[in-house]
């Protein structure tokens, strides 16, 4: 098998590529936003900032419908919740614009005769609005594929089982001082499980962990070990930026947002079936893990990222056995810029 050297150590820290990535790879990508569960009455609104760009989804009469958070006056927030209800409208926090939940202005609040001025012009900025057994997404690209055709791998994976009565139980954020890229392909790869996380290696067989790529998906396979407690041994990553993580009972969405070209945030979501909700040792002993999962990832990427801002290090060379997805990934990224 060919040799493939890794990404140059530039790409991590370009500021002139950040910005390519922010409107290039995430503009025209599908974004994780919730689940239908958190969208149940007309006026629901889920918010979400990915890749600096202001997303929000309310619940219609209609259905769901998706738009930028941005006001068509002079860019106010409409709503600053991460979640909630809107009450029948969305309204401009900073000069009081009332939009109808199809995102038409009602009324431009005491804005005065203005000759020319049309409201009809002065719709909502939308994006697209799928869902996919039960969690909501939306895309910047209206030119973008199908949801679907995206999910299509990880739903052949997944087969019959039932993610739809699924209902949110926790949020956690962890801020990491690495660039996004650089998270990302640490969670393409199970070479590093048995140095950086032992407790995890607890509970799977390392040795047999097995990564396959197909389209935007790339599936994690490792058997978990007897007894073990939280793993299903099931992990899958959408791209740009999307981890799914299956439990023995739930599931986490993981979301990977660049916040800066050396800043990240992950946003994790933890869904439960109903019948375990009601069992909050199950919860913690999931966000347990996650945590302690979490904090050894931490550590590792701020180190990689502070050894690859010495300016010592250039490139390195990518193990056939294990980082084939670090491969796929960092030959997508390149692709979007080209």
């Amino acid at each position: 098998m060919t040799l493939t050297a890794t990404a140059h150590a530039f790409t991590y820290r370009d500021p002139a590529r950040y910005e390519a990535e922010r409107t290039r790879v995430f503009g025209r990508s599908w974004a994780f936003m919730g689940h239908v569960s958190e969208l149940r009455q007309e006026g629901d609104v889920l918010t979400a900032t990915i890749a600096g760009y202001p997303l929000i989804v309310v619940r219609t009469k209609d259905g769901l419908s998706g738009f930028h958070n941005v006001c068509r006056h002079r860019a106010g927030p409409l709503f600053e919740d991460e979640r909630g209800n809107c009450s029948g409208a969305l309204t401009c926090k900073y000069h009081g614009w009332v939009y109808t939940l199809d995102g038409r202005l009602r009324n431009a609040r005491d804005f005065g005769a203005a000759e020319g001025f049309d409201p009809r012009a002065f719709s909502l900025f939308g994006v697209r609005v799928e869902t996919w057994r039960g969690f909501v997404f939306v895309n910047i690209d209206a030119n973008a594929p199908a949801l679907a055709s995206h999910l299509a791998p990880l739903d052949a994976r997944l087969g019959a089982r039932d993610l739809e009565g699924f209902v949110h139980a926790e949020r956690r954020t962890h801020d990491i001082a690495c660039n996004w890229k650089l998270y990302v392909e640490n969670y393409l790869e199970g070479y590093h499980i048995p140095l950086v996380h032992p407790r995890l290696s607890e509970e799977i067989d390392a040795a047999q962990y097995k990564v396959a790529v197909e389209c935007g998906i790339c599936l994690h396979d490792a058997p978990p070990k007897a007894g073990a407690a939280v793993y299903d041994g099931l992990w899958a990553f959408a791209l740009p930026g999307l981890g799914i993580n299956l439990y023995r009972r739930g599931l986490m969405m993981e979301r990977m947002l660049p916040l800066s070209l050396g800043a990240t945030r992950l946003v994790y979501d933890f869904y439960l079936p109903r019948g375990v909700m009601d069992d909050p040792q199950e919860l913690q002993q999931l966000i347990g893990m996650s945590a302690t999962v979490t904090a050894e990832d931490k550590w590792i990427c701020e180190r990689v990222q502070a050894n690859i801002e010495a300016g010592i290090y250039e490139a390195g060379v990518l193990s056939p056995r294990h980082e084939a997805g670090v491969a796929w990934f960092q030959a997508y990224v390149a692709d979007a810029l080209t």
